[in-house]
């Protein structure tokens, strides 16, 4: 966008009143919401106002946040709506009464009355509101018909005469998580910008097919037609998995603690693109947890590997080379962490299956072999750690090229213990 752009993100997570549950989603939501529209480059900076418990000071907090926006001023709510005698809406704060919400709650007229003083060309509302708490969830409503702003985009959680919900164990509101979502994975393509409307119709697909109450959207002018970059021509799946393999690779031929942030990165990436339990980023979230133990921590990372692998093995399956990886990690995490007993137990267990399942001569398979015979001289079992170290040395040396490292630290490793075991 050409012109200077702002985002005005407002949430009440806290309320002092019994009959308006507290909303804890709502300041991670608040927080995503700010980086995905920066990154997405829709705005050029977002102010988060949370929990303001004084409507006087949110006035003046927002006339300074929407100041000089003069393309584009996007305005996102979330807490409680309210609906008062005049059945006009009130948006939530700490000390809104139900009964009463023209005491203590934030009029949505004045915040329109606000928004229509800002020069932007383009101003967008949406509003994620919730009402009163049900047995499944916090019930959330907020009436359409009046809330349009001419020459404005507005989008809300639901329609008048629905509730939508913060569902169990979801880190944001149902409304606000799908719609991060949505802008996080992208819509398949679509080009390498949608509109607005493309992702309101993307979001009302999805929370139908969820059973869950439909948004609805007004607008005037041309704000229909804001673009949005679309992230699914920005990270795919395949590039994002192709971008983690390179990186492994590279943390073989130098050191792991040198690609944890590039690792941490890419595991953040797919979350937003995938889920938290697709494939892809348990393989991700292995390899990050070990590049972390060779930073320093290997008993903190070989508990959650621990942890990773139950989950992992109830994805992919127990004899996955992905979850036999994620075993190997946790060995070595063991062994690291001066557990060598227990790290040679893990390796006898998984070297056979990675010869039953890879081959002897995949390479994680050698790595596994490797390590057991190290940890095996460790501990002065000498004569087994040459017999797998030079079973190991003749197929590396059919399998690698004569100037790999790996053979050449193989090709040590066999003089060193070699010697041990000739007592020199």
């Amino acid at each position: 966008m050409s012109g200077k752009s702002r985002a005005v993100l407002i949430g009440t997570s806290t309320y002092s009143d019994a009959g308006l549950p507290d909303i804890p989603q709502v300041g991670p939501g608040l927080t995503e919401l700010s980086r995905v529209f920066t990154e997405l480059g829709l705005v050029e900076s977002a102010t988060t106002v949370l929990d303001e418990p004084s409507i006087g000071a949110l006035g003046r907090g927002l006339t300074q946040a929407m100041a000089g926006a003069d393309d584009l001023l996007l305005v996102y709510y979330i807490g409680h709506g309210l609906v008062g005698r005049a059945h006009d809406l009130y948006l939530g704060m700490h000390d809104s009464e139900p009964g009463s919400p023209e005491f203590g709650s934030l009029s949505y007229n004045a915040l329109r009355d606000r928004v229509l003083d800002s020069p932007a060309t383009i101003k967008v509302v949406i509003l994620d509101c919730c009402f009163s708490g049900r047995a499944f969830g916090t019930a959330m409503s907020a009436p359409v018909d009046e809330l349009v702003i001419d020459g404005t985009y507005v989008l809300t959680s639901a329609p008048p005469n629905r509730v939508s919900l913060v569902l169990p164990d979801e880190p944001h509101t149902a409304f606000t998580g799908r719609l991060l979502r949505l802008l996080d994975g992208g819509i398949p393509g679509a080009g390498e910008y949608v509109t607005i409307d493309d992702v309101y119709r993307h979001l009302l697909v999805t929370m139908r097919g969820e059973g869950l109450p439909l948004p609805q959207k007004r607008s005037g002018s041309t704000a229909d037609r804001l673009r949005i970059r679309n992230r699914a021509t920005m990270d795919t799946a395949d590039d994002l998995r192709d971008r983690v393999a390179a990186v492994v690779v590279r943390a073989r031929d130098t050191t792991w603690a040198s690609v944890v942030d590039d690792l941490a990165d890419l595991h953040s990436r797919q979350i937003r693109l995938l889920h938290g339990e697709h494939p892809d980023v348990l393989r991700t979230f292995a390899s990050l947890l070990f590049a972390r133990a060779a930073a320093g921590d290997p008993a903190k990372s070989g508990e959650l590997l621990r942890e990773l692998i139950l989950t992992q093995g109830a994805v992919v399956g127990f004899d996955h080379p992905d979850l036999l990886r994620t075993v190997f990690y946790t060995a070595i995490c063991l062994g690291e962490s001066d557990n060598g007993t227990e790290a040679i137990a893990r390796l006898r267990t998984l070297a056979p299956m990675q010869r039953s399942y890879l081959g002897y001569e995949h390479e994680d398979t050698c790595r596994t072999q490797h390590a057991l015979a190290r940890y095996l001289a460790r501990t002065g079992e000498y004569v087994e750690a040459s017999a797998l170290l030079e079973e190991l040395g003749a197929i590396r040396e059919r399998t690698l090229d004569p100037a790999s490292p790996t053979l050449a630290v193989t090709r040590r490793d066999i003089d060193v213990v070699g010697r041990a075991v000739r007592g020199g």
